[in-house]
């Protein structure tokens, strides 16, 4: 039905229960429901017949239910339940207007329908509105408790939690304030909750955890017509988007999205229309038990204002209570007895009942407290054995005896304690806090036990790792042929010095054997494996050893003093002595010899890599042989013991060769620099022929001294345009470039000298280096290379570069 002020309305359930699902997906498309998706709300209200429901709803969100003519008496107006679209509110908000209860129409005992519609608005509405009269507060069935009981269990039976919003609106307020109504019906709708038998996995479940309570008060419409709807006005505030965080139904839970909430509702009914539970109990019962229950609640109310129980609840907050378990049992004697005395005319099925949740509630309220009790006997239990167990072990007792010791004597005292505090009603299993006490002893005596054992391993491996990485690295430093045996003789002495001193030391924990040789062998195997770290170490830095060997041996001699490369010493011979000893410190690298097996490794480096003659022979005659050393792996040592393989060796010893040849030519270089130096005589012959064939020339000049005179300025010429051209520096790099270069610079050197002849100045030295104008003089010509010659000339050596290192090492000898 739609009206012109845009508000929609149908039959949802008519008074028989029928359903009506044809009308329903009319008025979700006509209200285009199905485009909201979560974002819609749906308000139900519940309350007696004729209390004014239909006028509230009408008057709050504008809709258009059939209101009561109050001058045709008072009937029933609303037949089932009726929905309608709020108009002017956002969300999109659905409103139901449930038939009332307690009609003459249905009678006393048809209640079956008011059960089922209360029911089914909770479970599908967001907000539901407890319509009741003010001057029906307190009182049992126009307040609708023995419904919202039936239909709290119920509900939580058939569904999960759907956190719904109750408002309950007081009408026809009076001058009762409603800070004192307020509480009076909070306090009603708890104990409706907390007297509703709850499945296991929802029986700490509060009622928030259900349930929004809300309060509100309107005065009288009849008669403060314009003061009601002033407050409605400001009520309709609080639906506006009552959704949204903080909003009346803000923290709602497992909202139908909006394109299944016609099917979702239909099914809702079909179940509640099908189950039998929903029948409420019988007239007799219900007296009984709302009594009882009252009996009961009144009980327990007077029982947790109790003095003297809350004097020792708060006390056993912070420390024990001596006799805790006495006075409490005698409590709770004193309350149950009292319950029996009032209830005993009751229904004894329902008095025993309530009296059992009674006395449930009783000590489920003073089990806090009773753990309270048991868990301040078990810590100060723990703290005192805690205590005691350390100044035994520091007093220098055995672990393990002050560990039995102190663990009994700990025992007996929370048995003491324990039986002061066990309540008589009660019939708990307290043996779960002397077990976990026990518990924790063990682990704290086990957690010590750890901790001292890996305090004493840890000492003994540090000490280990001092005694044995820096004199292990020196050995593998200056390796020999008694590095192994001696490196394994350290490893067993500093061993057995450990191993014997943690024996010593574990002696009073009362380990079996098993044990304290596990731990043992891990201490001989940390050792080890000190050992073995470091030798890979070394091994990865072998490269760097060998040439450090190789240059010792090659640059000094016997004496350990550097050598002079004087031209007398066998360069060959001393490379090979060189080698030898950097392959030795490979074969001593190449594996971990700990153990007294034997292996050929230095024979077969020596063979591959120093054995020249035959790798000549087999190139020759073109002879394919097996390659030793073409393996990962030595025949006689294992993987794990192999530090470097064949194949490394191989390719360090290449590298090796590579990087220390350049010392070798160095030093070649250097002999035949020497040797020229010392070398401008001619051979013996030479001289004689000189002398024989040149006597008559010889002859002549001493007759004549102008020649001598003559042949004495020709050899100044010469000797000068020798050093000042660096002739054999020029012929150096061949004939051919040295003529080219000889050409380009020897008209310029013949005109600077007759220049200089010229000018009177005095002729130049035969050593340029002596002569500092000279050699300025010709930088600034352009003739730097000429100085630069003549250098290299006098000094001997054959190269800028190989002079210029000869006279570093001159330096550093």
């Amino acid at each position: 039905m739609k009206t012109s002020d845009g508000c929609f309305s149908t039959h949802l359930i008519d008074g028989d229960g029928t359903f009506n699902d044809t009308g329903l997906e009319h008025f979700i498309k006509e209200v285009k429901l199905g485009e909201c998706g979560l974002s819609y709300a749906v308000v139900s209200i519940m309350g007696p017949q004729s209390s004014g429901k239909s006028t509230l709803l009408n008057n709050l969100f504008g809709t258009n239910f059939r209101e009561m003519d109050a001058f045709k008496g008072r009937s029933q107006t609303t037949k089932g339940i009726w929905m309608a679209r709020c108009a002017g509110i956002e969300p999109c908000t659905l409103v139901m207007d449930l038939e009332g209860t307690d009609g003459r129409e249905r009678g006393e005992d048809d209640t079956a329908f008011e059960k089922r519609s209360a029911l089914f608005a909770l479970v599908v509405s967001d907000l539901v509105l407890i319509n009741m009269w003010c001057h029906d507060i307190g009182r049992e069935q126009a307040a609708n408790k023995p419904l919202l009981k039936t239909v709290f269990q119920v509900m939580m039976r058939l569904f999960s939690p759907r956190k719904t919003t109750l408002m309950f609106v007081i009408r026809d307020k009076t001058r009762t304030p409603l800070e004192n109504l307020e509480p009076v019906l909070r306090e009603d709708i708890q104990k409706i909750w907390d007297s509703v038998p709850k499945p296991e996995a929802l029986k700490e479940t509060p009622l928030s955890e259900f349930f929004n309570v809300e309060v509100v008060a309107l005065s009288s419409y009849e008669e403060k017509e314009e003061q009601f709807k002033e407050q409605v006005a400001t009520l309709r505030q609080r639906f506006f988007h009552s959704i949204a965080p903080g909003g009346l139904a803000g923290d709602r839970r497992g909202v139908v999205p909006a394109s299944g909430f016609s099917f979702s509702a239909q099914e809702i009914w079909k179940v509640i229309k099908e189950n039998k539970d929903l029948d409420l109990p019988a007239h007799k019962v219900m007296v009984a038990t709302v009594r009882c229950e009252e009996i009961a609640n009144e009980k327990y109310s007077i029982f947790a204002a109790n003095e003297e129980w809350c004097q020792m609840e708060e006390a056993v907050q912070s420390d024990p209570v001596s006799g805790f378990g006495k006075k409490l049992s005698a409590i709770l004697n004193f309350t149950l007895s009292e319950y029996d005395a009032e209830a005993i005319y009751f229904d004894g099925g329902v008095r025993s009942a309530k009296r059992k949740q009674l006395e449930e509630k009783l000590l489920q309220l003073v089990q806090p407290a009773h753990q309270s009790m048991l868990g301040h006997l078990r810590s100060g239990t723990l703290e005192n054995f805690k205590e005691a167990f350390e100044k035994a072990l520091n007093a220098g007792d055995g672990f393990s005896l002050a560990a039995v010791t102190c663990t009994q004597n700990y025992l007996a005292q929370f048995d003491e304690g324990h039986a002061d505090a066990v309540i008589e009603q009660a019939n708990w299993d307290t043996s779960k806090a002397r077990d976990k006490l026990r518990r924790d002893i063990d682990a704290h005596i086990t957690s010590v036990r750890v901790a001292k054992l890996s305090e004493l391993t840890s000492s003994f491996e540090a000490k280990l790792n001092e005694a044995l990485l820096g004199p292990v690295g020196a050995l593998l430093d200056g390796a020999t042929s008694e590095t192994w045996p001696a490196i394994k003789k350290l490893l067993q002495r500093e061993t057995e010095s450990a191993v014997a001193g943690i024996s010593n030391a574990l002696s009073g924990f009362d380990m079996d054997k098993q044990s304290k040789d596990k731990i043992l062998k891990s201490l001989e195997n940390y050792a080890k494996g000190v050992v073995e770290a470091k030798a890979r170490e070394e091994a990865e830095r072998v490269l760097i050893l060998m040439k450090e060997r190789f240059s010792i041996f090659f640059s000094h001699d016997s004496d350990s003093m550097p050598r002079v490369w004087t031209g007398k010493e066998d360069i060959r011979a001393i490379t090979k002595t060189a080698r030898s000893a950097s392959l030795k410190l490979l074969s001593v690298m190449a594996a971990f010899r700990l153990d007294d097996d034997v292996d050929n490794i230095e024979t077969t480096l020596s063979s591959a890599l120093m054995d020249t003659k035959n790798n000549a022979v087999f190139k020759d005659r073109s002879i394919t042989t097996s390659d030793p050393l073409a393996s990962s792996s030595w025949e006689e040592i294992p993987s794990s013991r192999t530090l470097i393989t064949p194949l490394q060796c191989k390719s360090l010893w290449r590298q090796f060769k590579s990087e220390t040849e350049h010392a070798v030519t160095q030093a070649i270089s250097a002999q035949e620099a020497h040797k020229r130096n010392n070398n401008w005589l001619p051979p013996p012959w030479a001289i004689v022929a000189l002398v024989v064939l040149g006597f008559n020339e010889f002859m002549t000049l001493l007759r004549n001294p102008l020649y001598v005179g003559v042949v004495f300025a020709v050899f100044l010429l010469i000797k000068a345009l020798w050093v000042q051209l660096d002739i054999s520096g020029e012929f150096r790099n061949g004939a051919l470039p040295g003529l080219l270069s000889l050409s380009t610079k020897f008209i310029p050197t013949i005109m600077n000298l007759i220049r200089r002849l010229a000018e009177g100045q005095k002729p130049m030295t035969t050593d340029p280096r002596r002569n500092p104008a000279l050699a300025s003089n010709f930088f600034q010509n352009g003739s730097s290379s000429f100085s630069d010659s003549s250098s290299s000339a006098s000094s001997g050596i054959t190269s800028p570069k190989e002079g210029n290192e000869y006279s570093s090492n001159l330096k550093d000898d």
